[in-house]
């Protein structure tokens, strides 16, 4: 017979997942922390996704059953400041998440280890900058190393059924797979909201931007190519673009020269083709566009004036 407060637990953990979903599907894959700690409702009671003052979070409602997280949480790095806890992307495959404080019997590092012991999906809050997180679910603790203070989490395909969700997930190839490419992610997902910050959540071209809805349509595009050594994902190599300045630009339909005005590839100026053409390219012709306004933050002028050479040759 199942035991109802397992059954339970797990109806909690349906729900935020459910409610997640719609939430970062609604803000382009990330949520925010007001966002976190407003939460979910089930059965008329309101459940924080999330609790600012702790990284392992299990609500009173899910201290009976397996009695183990909602979430876990890890906070974006910020330059110059010693992170409070180590947690990493390991190079073996799994996350390292660090249990909290030093020791292992503390509550919230057992209620952890009882993620483990009883195979229960959580959701991994991974801090992309301050305040935005990527939230990925659902994940499971698949090593626990209480010497160590740490586990070590897996992430698992976000379309699983409900069954294969309450009976431990995919198999450990499975898992490995979409733990590496969560981590794809982090890295380019933390990329955009460096640049599409920087660039105060506009188009470097037209300027659209800055509404939640609208925000969706910016991208952070590399001006040197990320297989190039010197075209590192930070803000000095990124320009915020909408998406269709962003492939002109990977097209060399549109170049951005050094001294930062738009040009048109002329067969593109020259061609007649409606309003899109006209006022979304054609327009934006020796336009100057819109820089951050901290220096160190501004494009690169010599990685312009390498790409605005491709854009001339093409």
């Amino acid at each position: 017979m199942t035991d109802p407060e397992f059954e339970r637990d797990s109806r909690i953990r349906l729900a935020a997942f459910s409610a997640l979903r719609k939430i970062a599907e609604r803000n382009g894959g990330v949520i925010t922390r007001p966002e976190m700690t407003q939460g979910f409702e089930f059965e008329g009671d309101r459940i924080p996704f999330a609790n600012a003052q702790v990284g392992i979070w299990r609500p009173v409602s899910m201290n009976t059953g397996p009695a183990a997280p909602l979430s876990i949480t890890t906070a974006a790095r910020r330059p110059g400041v010693t992170p409070r806890y180590d947690d990493e992307v390991r190079d073996d495959g799994w996350f390292r998440y660090r249990y909290m404080g030093q020791d292992p019997n503390h509550w919230h590092n057992v209620a952890l280890r009882n993620a483990f012991r009883h195979r229960v999906p959580l959701i991994y809050f991974y801090g992309i900058t301050p305040g935005i997180f990527d939230p990925i679910f659902p994940v499971w603790v698949e090593e626990d190393h209480p010497a160590e203070l740490t586990v070590a989490v897996s992430a698992d395909t976000p379309t699983l059924g409900t069954e294969r969700i309450l009976d431990g997930g995919s198999g450990t190839p499975l898992k490995e797979y979409a733990t590496r490419t969560v981590k794809q992610r982090l890295h380019q997902r933390r990329f955009r909201e460096l640049v599409v910050s920087a660039y105060r959540r506009r188009c470097a071209v037209c300027t659209i931007g800055t509404t939640d809805r609208l925000l969706r349509l910016l991208d952070a595009a590399h001006i040197l190519p990320d297989h190039d050594e010197r075209g590192l994902p930070e803000i000095p190599n990124g320009l915020s673009l909408c998406k269709i300045h962003h492939s002109a630009y990977d097209l060399n339909i549109i170049g951005i020269d050094p001294d930062l005005h738009v040009h048109v590839r002329q067969d593109i100026l020259e061609q007649v083709d409606g309003p899109m053409l006209q006022h979304g390219l054609q327009q934006m012709h020796d336009r100057k566009i819109v820089v951050p306004i901290r220096q160190e933050q501004r494009p690169n002028r010599d990685y312009l004036t390498e790409r605005f050479e491709l854009f001339r040759a093409a």
